[in-house]
């Protein structure tokens, strides 16, 4: 089976983003996980016990809007999605790099 992890950097203040909403979602629209980065960027734990990620096609949906929201910054993008391929086993990395008026992203180890 598959597992996934993420990290996000705000890269305008040159920290990674604490308090950002990601939700994960099957190619269906079936939600599979949520969670909030913590000071680090991260959300350990991100895919909840017991679910098994198969190969398909995913859905990262970053609430980048209610994160500049919260830093009092106007941000250009109210939400990120990044649409994935899984294979059937691997790790996969999805990181963001984001600013107010742009993001970036890639396949990470």
């Amino acid at each position: 089976m598959s597992s996934i992890s993420t990290h996000v950097l705000d890269t305008a203040r040159g920290v990674p983003a604490e308090g950002l909403r990601i939700t994960l979602f099957r190619n269906s629209g079936e939600q599979v996980a949520t969670g909030i980065t913590n000071a680090d960027g991260r959300i350990p734990g991100f895919i909840p016990d017991g679910v098994k990620l198969g190969a398909g096609t995913f859905r990262m949906h970053f609430d980048t809007g209610g994160y500049f929201a919260a830093h009092k910054t106007q941000g250009f993008y109210p939400y990120v999605d990044v649409v994935f391929e899984l294979g059937s086993e691997g790790h996969y990395h999805i990181p963001l790099l984001l600013s107010p008026w742009g993001y970036s992203t890639y396949r990470g180890s």
